[in-house]
């Protein structure tokens, strides 16, 4: 088994060298509501240490991908900024990179329309690297993947385009990109978000469903890219026209995401709802999470400022510091303070007699003395006054701060009267 695992990566290894990979950070995120005000929702901090776009960008690299090229759009001054601060070790002279791609009104007086439209005005750029295969990926996804074996799959099959898709259950499908497949992986329909999403034969209960990642034969790319875009009834969009269209005239492969030694689909998360955000991270405090931060194999990069380690202080009845099944990141000093199933990203204080319970607290929180949160994502920047409550009273929250419909309060510093209006 281990011998046929090296035999099938040292091909993907070449291919890996030849493909660019456009990473599509552009979105505004809007259903993270008020935690995208002034961020783009790649550059949301995740996982105590993280940004969302570092998944992706990890992957990338730790699949040998080296040509990398990150569109952005709408409030991206904090994406462009850790990007330029974690990814700059990248050395341009022997082939690698991590470039930006803003809206620049390249083509036209007008910004990225679209998916498509945003690879469309940077065609120039593409020809430019020379690749003989393009990887599209989505910035706000949360997984470990190993790309050389869809690029492979690719490459094997003769595809002129192959579609990530992984099995998700039904009642969620409308969500996604969902298409059905024949017995040789190829795609035979492909709507974009259907209102009543069709299922997998012999599954009932699951759909096939879009990853927002695509591997494109380079040249057939360029070309119905150019005809996406002299088409005007399009959207400009992948999931909506690219795909669809392409369907019925030219090999379209599947490439389900699984988990081959649990044999079930592999861990992907879209965390574009407050609810999945706030799940995603809580699910880190697992005794065995499904996502492994501590692989040492598949490293997840980042920026890291240079903090000293978390600290927990007290120990009397009452005042202890102390965080139990919680990630706590540097910088956090924890005094006297209870955490309990939470994430605390780094540079947090919490001061004494708190009670922290399933809870996201994103960077550079100050929680004063005497504060009760619960079942709450508290962004970054937040000055917690002494004795505030949150989570508790539903009715109280939704007064002061936003509640979504599972019942998980989102606290911004706005909300709290203080109007910093700083990019983060």
């Amino acid at each position: 088994m281990l011998k046929s695992y090296d035999d099938d990566v040292r091909l993907p290894t070449d291919i890996s060298r030849k493909t660019l990979a456009l990473v599509l950070a552009g979105g505004e995120g809007s259903r993270l509501k008020q935690l995208t005000r002034w961020r783009a929702k790649p550059a949301v901090p995740f996982g105590g240490k993280y940004r969302i776009i570092d998944f992706v960008l990890s992957n990338c690299v730790n699949s040998g991908i080296r040509k990398i090229s990150v569109v952005t759009q709408y409030k991206s001054h904090s994406l462009i900024r850790h990007v330029q601060r974690a990814w700059s070790f990248m050395r341009y002279e022997v082939g690698e990179f991590v470039e930006l791609m803003p809206a620049q009104q390249r083509i036209d007086k007008g910004w990225y329309k679209g998916t498509a439209d945003a690879i469309y005005q940077n065609l120039d750029i593409l020809r430019h690297h020379t690749p003989n295969y393009v990887l599209i990926l989505g910035g706000d996804h949360i997984y470990a993947m190993d790309y050389t074996h869809m690029l492979a799959a690719h490459q094997q099959s003769g595809a002129d385009v192959t579609v990530g898709c992984i099995e998700v259950p039904l009642e969620e499908a409308s969500d996604f990109g969902v298409m059905s497949i024949d017995e040789d992986m190829k795609i035979t329909r492909f709507s974009e978000k259907p209102a009543k999403p069709e299922c997998i034969p012999g599954k009932p209960g699951s759909a096939l469903a879009s990853m927002g990642i695509y591997v494109f034969s380079s040249d057939f790319l360029y070309r119905t890219l150019i005809d996406d875009n002299d088409n005007p009834d399009s959207s400009r969009d992948f999931g909506k026209d690219i795909i669809p269209g392409v369907i019925s005239r030219h090999n379209v492969q599947a490439f389900p995401f699984t988990d081959e030694v649990k044999g079930k689909p592999a861990y992907w998360r879209d965390v574009g709802t407050l609810q999945a955000f706030w799940k995603a991270n809580i699910d880190l405090c697992s005794i065995t999470p499904d996502l492994n931060l501590y692989d040492r194999d598949w490293p997840v990069w980042t920026y890291q400022p240079q903090l000293p380690p978390a600290k927990f202080t007290f120990d009397d009845e009452g005042r202890r510091g102390e965080a139990i099944d919680s990630l706590v990141a540097g910088g956090c000093i924890i005094s006297g303070a209870r955490i309990k199933r939470s994430v605390i990203s780094s540079d947090c204080r919490i001061h004494s007699y708190c009670h922290i319970k399933d809870t996201v607290m994103l960077p550079q929180v100050n929680v004063h003395r005497h504060c009760r949160i619960q079942n709450a994502v508290i962004d970054k920047d937040c000055e917690i006054p002494a004795g505030t409550i949150i989570g508790e009273d539903i009715e109280a929250d939704r007064k002061r701060f936003h509640v979504d419909e599972s019942g998980i309060v989102l606290v911004t510093p706005e909300m709290l009267g203080q109007n910093i209006h700083m990019t983060r």
